[in-house]
């Protein structure tokens, strides 16, 4: 796992963001103080848990050669009336696949690191 870097300067809620090599950039809405530049900082959440679901499907239907032409996961999440958060995610898979190799899919997309880190128990701690 790589660090990741966000800098920001005085008066913007613009953020720069370097992971390894890459950069990316987040920000706040307008509509409270930001200049809209890229995803909010929660909407990462999403992008992490969307990304590992595919990968993790993906490399199951390789290691079990299934024709697996195209997967597409949908993730959102709210706030729920107990200051909990909920994710919804919607999976959606094209390819030759049996209805049994579908259900073992969705059963399989459970098993990706960030939905275990998402519904395990989170520790962060001062460096």
């Amino acid at each position: 796992m790589q660090n990741v870097i966000a800098i920001a300067y005085e008066g913007s809620f613009t953020q720069e963001v370097e992971v390894g090599t890459h950069n990316l950039t987040s920000d706040a809405e307008p509509n409270d103080g930001g200049s809209g530049l890229g995803p909010l900082p929660h909407d990462f959440l999403s992008v992490a848990l969307a990304t590992c679901t595919s990968m993790t499907l993906q490399m199951y239907a390789k290691r079990k050669e299934w024709p697996l032409e195209k997967i597409l996961v949908d993730v959102h999440f709210k706030k729920s009336p107990d200051g909990g958060t909920v994710f919804y995610k919607k999976i959606e898979m094209e390819g030759a696949l049996s209805d049994e190799q579908k259900a073992k899919l969705i059963e399989i997309s459970d098993k990706c690191p960030v939905f275990k880190t998402l519904t395990g128990g989170i520790t962060v701690e001062m460096a």
